[in-house]
């Protein structure tokens, strides 16, 4: 006989973790499937674990605010002891560049002040007098390398926004481990090392999982939280081509770069959203420099299979790091820029699916990478209250859920977060960290 269980999360990165957490504590009998052998260890591992508040979206920097206080107070939303071994959050604070393109950060202004985050506008000499290394130069737009204007400055920044409720994760597979644990002490199970071959059905709805060399595992509910594998799940449960939005797997790279030799960057450093030189960036340990990118449209996105791609960083992270100094003028550029490639996991808009499918009991945490790692707390919570919701014979799609968020007041709706959603134009079409 399969072994049945009330729920079966697929992924066991930070996002599927915070679900199988949150449903275990409502006593539900959950089971958690990853193909790697730890959890986190997928494209989790790899994140840059920026925690911020700002986003282009209302309902996005409503979520984001909502989860800071979990971060801020780790142990308390684990449930953990004060002596294990846990992840650390530090603040340092976030910087925006504003100019003419990016409306000069009005919109975040709006929202910011609509729901009480936290910031302050740095005149060019202020962001130098806190950064001495920083050029607050203007170079937008990002250019390829091979442009001949290259690097070119066009005057100063009008102003930088800086929101101090920011900072990054130290470890981000040991935040997911950490969530893991705390699931376990609740009851829920993880089969680590296993890979998902389908989706079991039946009269239209979900009736488990085949796992290669383990056999069926059944349960009345599944949630495809695979991260960058999401749309592989999806079309082996049927389901994705009813989506209006649907979801792809991104090859990214980020380079890291040793500071100004004469400046504590990993100490004194901030994170700052740049999409004025087509980046973002923040301390590393070992006083180094983490430079992203915002996907400028200079450059090509690599689409990918997530079961087959370059995993060596390329050319790519040398031109980030170029980037980055002409923001950074006196920092050098090893002749062989190290740094990682990994991958996102996005949405057609770069917002997340969080929602049901056309199957019964299929449930989506998808389109996450890049931007949800700090969201994963509220989001367990969310996604564990949606599949109650219509579980209880709601109807989402008619009727869709509106979502208390924590330690603010505001109602969430999801149709936000619908897999039937038209493109959000408000996005930024992007990620930082």
């Amino acid at each position: 006989m399969p072994e049945t269980y009330d729920a079966i999360v697929i992924g066991a990165g930070i996002i599927g973790c915070a679900i199988a957490y949150e449903m275990a504590k409502s006593r539900k009998r959950v089971l958690c499937i990853d193909r790697n052998a730890i959890a986190g260890a997928g494209s989790t591992t790899n994140s840059c674990a920026i925690i911020r508040t700002h986003y282009s979206t209302l309902n996005g920097a409503a979520l984001a605010k909502a989860n800071y206080p979990f971060w801020e107070d780790w142990t308390g939303y684990l449930g953990a002891a004060a002596d294990d071994n846990l992840a650390s959050y530090r603040e340092v604070g976030c910087c925006y560049t504003c100019f003419e393109d990016n409306k000069y950060g009005i919109k975040l202004e709006e929202i910011a002040n609509e729901i009480g985050i936290p910031y302050e506008v740095w005149t060019p000499s202020k962001f130098r007098a806190q950064l001495p290394i920083v050029n607050p130069g203007h170079f937008h737009p990002p250019k390829a390398l091979s442009d001949a204007g290259f690097g070119s400055q066009n005057g100063e920044l009008r102003y930088v926004l800086f929101f101090p409720k920011a900072g990054f994760i130290n470890d981000p597979g040991l935040a997911t481990q950490n969530i893991q644990a705390a699931a376990k002490r609740h009851g829920a199970e993880f089969l680590m090392g296993a890979s998902v071959s389908d989706i079991t059905t039946d009269g239209g709805r979900v009736t488990g999982v085949e796992v290669e060399g383990k056999g069926q595992f059944t349960a009345p509910v599944v949630v495809n939280a695979a991260g960058p594998h999401s749309f592989k799940i999806n079309r082996m449960a049927g389901v994705e081509d009813e989506m209006n939005i649907k979801t792809k797997a991104l090859r990214v790279e980020v380079a890291h770069v040793p500071a100004p030799a004469d400046f504590d960057f990993e100490n004194n450093g901030y994170i700052c959203s740049d999409a004025d030189i087509g980046g973002y960036w923040r301390p590393e340990i070992g006083n180094k420099i983490l430079i992203g990118s915002e996907e400028p449209s200079c450059d090509p996105l690599e689409w990918v299979d997530p079961d087959d791609y370059e995993t060596s960083v390329t050319d790519q992270a040398r031109l980030q790091a170029l980037r980055g100094a002409q923001r950074f003028p006196s920092m050098g550029i090893p002749n062989n820029v190290q740094g990682i490639a990994d991958l996102y996991d996005v949405a057609d808009d770069w917002i997340p699916i969080y929602d049901k499918s056309s199957l019964g009991g299929f449930y989506m945490a998808i389109g996450t990478s890049g931007n949800q790692f700090k969201n994963a707390p509220v989001v367990g919570m969310m996604m564990a209250e949606l599949i109650d919701y219509v579980e209880d014979g709601n109807d989402h799609d008619g009727d869709p859920m509106c979502f208390a968020l924590p330690n603010m007041d505001y109602n969430l709706d999801l149709r936000f977060f619908s897999r039937n959603r038209e493109i959000n134009r408000e996005s930024s079409f992007s990620v930082v960290g």
